[in-house]
């Protein structure tokens, strides 16, 4: 089942047009698998104190209330220390791959946690993908409805 994930912005975008490849998250999951990544309809207020990493996305459309890419969940850890420069100290991190950022972003109301986007949000992300990405982030079972 492909689930979705609720982010705030700025940080939505870097994962989507930038190298953000560390979510990072109070609580753990058990979730590995295609996710949509869903930006909230409100920013995060407090993305300016990490000015470094928010100057990466400067100039992108911060586009809320939708969902703007999918990837893949690899692994969840409690931090290490040795993670990427987007982990954040006594968080989860959650570990994406495969990240493709949608050509249109998809209007979507979000959720706290992992949450089931309906077949209709499903539908019209599968049809912005190409079937090599599609089957590459999840299962055609997954995908199922989306056709």
């Amino acid at each position: 089942m492909i689930r979705a994930l609720t982010v705030r912005q700025p940080w939505a975008s870097a994962i989507a047009h930038a190298d953000k490849r560390i979510e990072n998250r109070t609580w753990t999951t058990s979730h590995r698998g295609a996710v949509l990544i869903h930006s909230a309809a409100k920013p995060d207020q407090h993305a300016n104190q990490y000015a470094p990493m928010t100057a990466i996305v400067r100039g992108l459309q911060l586009d809320m209330g939708a969902v703007i890419a999918v990837a893949r969940i690899v692994d969840c850890h409690p931090d290490d220390g040795e993670c990427a420069p987007w982990a954040m100290p006594g968080h989860f991190h959650w570990q994406l791959d495969q990240v493709t950022a949608l050509p249109l972003p998809v209007p979507a109301t979000g959720a706290l946690q992992l949450w089931t986007p309906p077949e209709q949000v499903l539908e019209t992300v599968r049809l912005q993908l190409d079937d090599a990405t599609a089957a590459a982030l999840a299962t055609d079972a997954e995908w199922e409805g989306a056709r």
